[in-house]
């Protein structure tokens, strides 16, 4: 027999009383976990405050984010829209959201509740109007003067951020008041077969389990504080992650160790709303984060504003068949991959398949311990075939698992007979998904921001309008680009385009071909002449990336276009032409003299603080010199230290 609670009336007479039956919303976002906890099952795991929460809380095994990174995971959980509709698809960006898009705690706020943010916000635009109080503070509901004001307050808590999980100074850190005893035993880590079995892996598997135990006694102390303000009974409590955990291979990842996340939700009886879940209950339903904002809104007895078009009901009878993930850049590194789950069956589409998935550069680099382990045993030949699947030189353009008979992804079944079918249905609706909800990610950061202040609106605007983005040809030509049957007269013929984001994947397709063909050259050259440099600066970088990677004979363009980039003052492309200097390697040597101005222009005052102004586009572009001066031999690691 269901269990019925009865619907939380969405008008109030009143607004004295409607504060009064309004539940508090309390959201518990701890950073780069998987379900590695013991209710999921997980034996290794030591999360006994958690494991109790469970009790009190309905447990969705199948919760999926919506980027497998963090700041493009935010901007979706706090306004109920893909990142990928606005574009605020990369970590980190910059945008401006339209009037019709609002972070859901505005709203909150306007309908009398209380809101308070713990830690980073992290949203790739502004949270000013968000919240009345921001202090690092675990009971932050007690700072309201009216005890009977409902509150949301959201908690981001870090100490399992990959930071901890691969600098020994910052986990020594995190967990200085964990107990020994408490500590997780290296030798009875279990160690996925994507990574090599080494005495350093192990190490770094168990010191991530500590930070679990670690955060599960820090989210205790949030527990403990509602129950002793009697404020339990009355307070739907979340806790998540905002992506998989730290390591390789999970954290920027499109796979599912990268996106599947763990979520509680504690539903106190007196919530009314209409549901056939109760606590302790687990649930195989599927949820996504675009679905919790709208779910808020739905608790607090607030109409769903129309944009929030994820708005799937995680409590009712409309159960969702699919999620959607987006990987786009993370940190300097240029990505455009898209993925559809049903809880079972994973499709991966990637567009840019000419890129390894460890690309290289400051974020891969050494300084990070797993990345050196990896390399290490890599270089001395201790990987087997599962583990060197990490290191392919390409992707490849379709990968497609089964969780239930391979649940660490190290099969795909892309290319199996079998499972054609059900690949073709997942791919056309991965595609609908794309078109419907306007995918910014197949421009490139800086043609979008160029659009939209050329039309001087919103991106999210110019995506929704057909004559500033035509989706459905430059879907196409991205599909064609990353082909394996793409021919050079496909290049050509997108190179000659009138629609600036078809001429980006007829350049970016180019390296596909593998070699430079001379129907397809004079084309890329054309797009590089200095007095009429293609309008659109991605379109420059994109077209002397592919002249430099494969062309010996033609260097002067391709350096000439990129420096002109790199020297312009357009933040995103100039980050684009940073990236592009590192991946052309040693042909980079030309732009040594503009690498190093450029980088020295975005170093901050004091240096010895934070080496670059701010943990944005100057930090990313200043790695990505740093790692192209390198590369090229007119620098070394040392330098930058």
């Amino acid at each position: 027999m269901l269990r019925l609670i009865l619907l939380l009336p969405l008008f109030f007479i009143g607004f004295a009383n409607a504060a009064e039956t309004r539940p508090n919303i309390v959201w518990i976002n701890v950073e780069d976990i998987s379900p590695w906890l013991g209710c999921y099952g997980n034996d290794y795991a030591t999360t006994p405050n958690l494991d109790a929460f469970a009790k009190e809380s309905i447990l969705f095994k199948n919760a999926f984010a919506t980027a497998p990174i963090c700041a493009p995971s935010r901007s979706c959980l706090i306004t109920g829209v893909y990142a990928t509709s606005m574009g605020s698809q990369h970590l980190r960006c910059e945008v401006t959201l339209p009037d019709s898009i609002k972070p859901f705690p505005k709203y909150l706020r306007e309908a009398g509740y209380y809101c308070t943010n713990y830690g980073k916000t992290d949203y790739n635009f502004s949270a000013d109007g968000c919240f009345d109080y921001w202090q690092q503070d675990m009971a932050p509901w007690r700072q309201r003067e009216n005890s009977a004001q409902p509150f949301f307050s959201f908690f981001v808590v870090g100490g399992t951020h990959e930071g901890p999980g691969n600098f020994r100074d910052r986990y020594e850190a995190a967990t200085k008041n964990l107990p020994k005893d408490l500590r997780h035993d290296p030798a009875k880590a279990v160690v996925p077969p994507y990574y090599p079995d080494t005495p350093k892996m192990r190490e770094l598997l168990a010191r991530y389990a500590d930070l679990i135990t670690a955060m599960d006694r820090e989210v205790a102390k949030i527990f403990a504080n509602l129950k002793e303000d009697g404020l339990w009974d009355n307070t739907v409590v979340w806790f998540f992650s905002d992506h998989g955990h730290g390591l390789p291979r999970h954290k920027r990842w499109l796979n599912d160790s990268g996106l599947r996340v763990p979520l509680m939700i504690h539903l106190p009886q007196n919530v009314r709303i209409e549901t056939n879940l109760a606590n302790g209950d687990r649930t195989d339903r599927l949820v996504s984060f675009v679905d919790f904002a709208p779910t808020v809104m739905q608790l607090a007895g607030l109409p769903i504003p129309p944009v929030m078009r994820g708005g799937n009901d995680m409590f009712g009878q409309d159960e969702r068949k699919y999620v959607y993930a987006a990987r786009s850049r993370a940190d300097d590194m240029f990505e455009c991959s898209r993925a559809i789950h049903d809880g079972r069956f994973l499709y991966v589409r990637h567009y840019m398949p000419q890129l390894p998935y460890i690309q290289g550069g400051k974020i891969y680099s050494n300084e990070k311990e797993s990345f050196a382990e990896l390399r290490r045993a890599r270089n001395a030949g201790e990987l087997n075939e599962e583990s060197s699947l990490i290191w392919a030189e390409r992707k490849p353009i379709e990968e497609f698992y089964d969780l239930q008979a391979d649940p660490y992804e190290v099969n795909n079944l892309a290319g199996d007979p079998q499972h054609q079918d059900r690949i073709e249905t997942m791919r056309s609706q991965l595609r609908a998904w794309i078109l419907a909800h306007r995918d910014t990610g197949f421009l490139m950061e800086a043609e979008y921001h160029r659009r939209a202040n050329a039309a001087g609106t919103s991106i999210y605007e110019i995506a929704q309008n057909q004559q500033h983005y035509d989706l459905v040809a430059i879907l196409a030509a991205a599909e064609q680009a990353s082909s394996s049957d793409l021919k050079p007269s496909d290049c050509q013929r997108m190179l000659l385009s009138l629609d600036s984001g078809i001429r980006l994947w007829g350049a970016t397709g180019v390296q596909n071909l593998n070699r430079l063909n001379l129907e397809v050259e004079p084309a890329l050259r054309d797009l590089l002449r200095l007095r009429t440099m293609d309008s659109s600066p991605s379109v420059a970088v994109a077209a002397s990336e592919s002249l430099l990677k494969l062309e010996d004979q033609q260097l002067r363009w391709g350096i000439d276009g990129l420096a002109k980039v790199l020297t312009s003052d357009n933040q995103q492309a100039v980050l684009q032409a940073a990236r592009s200097a590192f991946l052309v390697g040693e042909k980079a040597k030309r732009l040594v003299p503009f690498m190093r101005e450029v980088r020295q222009s975005l170093e901050a005052e004091q240096p010895s603080k934070r080496r670059y102004r701010d943990f944005n586009y100057a930090s990313f572009t200043g790695w990505a010199l740093e790692a192209a001066l390198i590369e090229c031999g007119a620098a070394s690691p040392e330098d930058f230290e």
